[in-house]
């Protein structure tokens, strides 16, 4: 099959397709391919396009944006097997097959059904082959062929970018690059002049300029002046088809600022300048405002302003505003019309940032002469002084002058002046003021002890004027006056010792005085001589403000007297000297050998150890509650408790204690045995008060004589048994112990109560037969006996 082309009529190409039809015929069953062609109708001659690139055998050309009615033929396929007959048919395979490009199954011709764009796809890939239409086998191999979009003018060029904003300095060279701007083509860049982009400035002359070819943008003027004009707007154009008439254009918006340089030097509006301060603006406060223009800005316009001279340099200072950059005038001392009524200064404004480039157009500074007029003010009265300082002494009387305080009105005038003092705080209420002669004076008596010092406040106005006031502070000293006597430093805790030798110092007192050094500072201590020679202690005075108290014999006692007392008189030294007595009380008291002390007596000690009245009322009030509780357990220990059993012969309360051994139960005066049998006792049972018997007991009768009869043993036991069986006797309440001391002892009685007044007749001689351990007992019975024999 042949994949036959027009383009083939180009002189250039004739051996080309020479060549490529002998390779057709060599090949039998290849297939040929015909270019793309535009078809005439009515014999119309035809248009050849000419490629821009080689020609390639298996292409075909399809111009993109085909806007016409029909479809656009593209080219033909035929194969050297079609005889013409219809029996071979071609089938068109690949990209935008069947749907963007048909083929004529029996003719092989090729169209194109869409319009396409070079800018989206710029070629297609398909496969064409040739079958038998009976058999539908395959008459020659699949043959692989492109379809190129051949590209037209259809894309204007395009500023991605834009619009721009950019700087440039002013006062630049000619030809500054400012910028390059790229404008971009869509078209086919290798095919004609589709792509071939001229730029052009449309707006923007004389002051810019545009390279046609790189879209480089620079300044077209010499010393571009920003003062001048700041902001250019350019717009620059882009054409394809190399500026062509018919090429596409598309434009941008360049918008340049000229940024600033220090190329102008301050200038003050005018040369002379005047301002008017009243003499009342207060030190440091702002008086007046002056300012240099600069046409620069930023930076470029930062000022600095300085007073260079004139006559109130000293009383004014300038400092510049950085926001404003204005000149702030100052003021640096009080200002006074009566004095001086105007100064005179000259000020220079200076740039801070220079550019030397244009130092030329300098100099970069300018100056201007300041006139300032000071203002009359009614002002308040001024003190001669800041502030005064007065003394007076105490206990004066009422009335009495401490000073005066002077004020005077600053202004010609010189108004009357009147004083009063502002009674704002307690102080002030304790002193009078004249309101014509200033002269303060005392509204109480002052105790320097108490307050030695006062401040007060005068104030002064004008007469014509009580507007204007002003104060000036007052201090008044409060002088001392002898009239504190001194007096002891402490209550002193004196002691000697017992063994105290005579000159022995046993204290060293001081004193102290309410007044000042002036009228106390030195002390004399000495004895009362209105009394007679003490002869136990003595006074001596140290002349350094102390005194020492000495012994004048060697032993004191307690027992003789344990507390004595001194009388000691303490004088100052003011004018007129102030004395006063203080009685030193010294305790005797026993102490070691290294003069520790060991012991003193009570009355001295509590006396000595300064306890109050309510001290001692507190100890005593716990010595009475401790005797209080000692009593009451005394007293709850020797109490009885009321006994169980209600009977004025109880048994129990017959219980006799000896500290001696006694006689043994022959012994009847030392316990009578009858107690245990008593009658009364026996006839009649005393039932218990906190128990009621259930089953009254049988009585019991006993007569005299068998009670006499009866052993002591057999009587106890039977008492045991009836209490044992007795129902009205709880046994947790009425424990019953009997002692039994047995049968009478065959030795008898040895109670010694009666052996000093009565003689006995026993015979102590079986002692001795008793052994050694009775031996002593034998001797001293059987000396008793000889003696008595004898």
């Amino acid at each position: 099959m042949r994949i036959t082309s027009t383009s083939c009529i180009c002189p250039v190409l004739v051996c080309l397709c020479f060549v490529q039809r002998c390779y057709g015929a060599a090949h039998h069953g290849s297939i040929k391919v015909t270019r793309n062609q535009t078809k005439h109708v009515e014999g119309e001659t035809e248009v050849h396009h000419r490629p821009k690139r080689g020609w390639v055998w298996n292409q075909f050309f399809v111009l993109e944006e085909h806007m016409g009615p029909d479809p656009q033929y593209v080219g033909k396929l035929h194969s050297n097997s079609d005889k013409g007959d219809g029996s071979v048919k071609y089938i068109l395979t690949g990209e935008g097959a069947g749907t963007i490009f048909i083929i004529d199954d029996t003719t092989g011709d090729i169209h194109s059904t869409k319009s396409l764009d070079r800018e989206q796809k710029t070629h297609y890939v398909l496969h064409a082959q040739a079958i038998d239409r009976r058999t539908n086998k395959p008459l020659e191999p699949e043959s692989e062929f492109i379809i190129k979009v051949q590209d037209i003018n259809d894309n204007a060029p395009k500023f991605t970018d834009g619009p721009y904003i950019v700087t440039v300095p002013e006062m630049s060279e000619m030809g500054t690059s400012v910028l390059q701007v790229t404008a971009t083509d869509a078209d086919d860049p290798t095919y004609g002049n589709s792509a071939r982009v001229v730029y052009s400035i449309l707006q923007g002359q004389p002051y810019f300029s545009v390279d046609p070819k790189t879209g480089v943008i620079r300044t077209a003027l010499h010393n571009m002046d920003r003062e001048a004009r700041e902001h250019y707007s350019v717009v620059i154009q882009a054409k394809d088809m190399a500026g062509q008439v018919g090429g596409l254009s598309g434009s941008t918006t360049v918008n340049i600022t000229l940024t600033d340089v220090n190329d102008n030097p301050p200038r003050f509006p005018q040369k002379h300048y005047q301002l008017y301060v009243p003499e009342s603006a207060q030190v440091g406060s702002a008086v007046g405002k002056i300012k240099a223009n600069d046409a620069d800005t930023g930076s470029n316009a930062d000022m600095k302003y300085t007073i260079i001279n004139g006559d109130g340099s000293g009383v004014f200072s300038i400092s510049t505003d950085k926001e404003t950059r204005e000149g702030i005038l100052s003021l640096k001392k009080p200002l006074n019309y009566e004095k001086k009524k105007s100064y005179t200064l000259n000020i220079e404004g200076a740039n801070t940032h220079l550019d030397f480039r244009f130092s030329h157009l300098g100099p970069f500074k300018d100056v201007t002469m300041l006139k300032i007029i000071v203002g009359d003010v009614d002002e308040p009265p001024l003190f001669t002084m800041p502030s005064y300082v007065m003394e007076v002494y105490e206990n004066m009387k009422i009335g009495t002058a401490v000073g005066t305080v002077t004020a005077q009105d600053p202004d010609t005038a010189n108004s009357l002046v009147r004083y009063f003092i502002d009674h704002n705080t307690e102080e002030d209420r304790y002193f009078t003021i004249d309101a014509s002669t200033g002269t303060i004076k005392t509204a109480k008596i002052f105790d320097r002890e108490e307050t030695p010092w006062y401040n007060i406040t005068v104030a002064a106005s004008e007469i014509d004027n009580p507007g204007l006031v002003s104060y000036v502070p007052v201090g008044v000293r409060i002088l001392d006056v002898n009239d504190n006597p001194p007096e002891l430093a402490r209550d002193y805790d004196v002691v000697v010792c017992e063994n105290a030798k005579p000159g022995q110092v046993i204290q060293t007192i001081t004193a102290t005085d309410k007044d000042n050094s002036a009228n106390g500072a030195r002390f004399h201590f000495s004895l009362d001589e209105g009394l007679s020679l003490n002869p136990n202690f003595t006074l001596r005075d140290n002349e350094d403000n102390t005194a020492s108290i000495l012994t004048r014999r060697r032993r004191y006692s307690r027992t003789t007297q344990d507390i004595y007392y001194l009388p000691v008189l303490i004088s100052d030294g003011g004018v007129p000297p102030l004395s006063s007595s203080s009685t030193l009380t010294i305790r005797v008291c026993a102490c070691e050998r290294d003069g520790r002390v060991r012991t003193c007596h009570a009355e001295a000690f509590l006396s000595s150890a300064g306890l109050s009245t309510g001290a001692l009322i507190a100890i005593l009030l716990c010595v009475v509650i401790l005797l209080a509780i000692v009593v009451l357990f005394v007293t709850l220990r020797r109490s009885k408790k009321e006994p169980l059993i209600i009977s004025e012969e109880d048994v129990r309360e017959n219980v006799v204690t000896y500290d001696d051994e006694g006689g043994g139960e022959e012994d009847t005066e030392a316990f009578d045995i009858t107690a245990l049998r008593n009658p009364s006792a026996a006839e009649e049972l005393k039932y218990r008060r906190d128990v009621r018997p259930e089953v009254k007991p049988a009585p019991r009768h006993h007569t005299s004589s068998s009670l006499d009869s009866i052993d002591v043993q057999e009587f106890i036991k039977q008492r045991l048994a009836e209490a044992d069986l007795d129902p009205s006797v709880p046994p947790y309440d009425s424990l019953q112990t009997y002692a039994y001391e047995g049968h009478r002892s065959e030795a008898g009685s040895i109670s010694s109560l009666d052996s000093a007044t009565t003689h006995s007749d026993q015979d102590y001689n079986y002692l001795g037969d008793w052994g050694p351990e009775f031996k002593k007992l034998a001797e001293l019975y059987g000396e008793i006996e000889s003696e008595r024999t004898t």
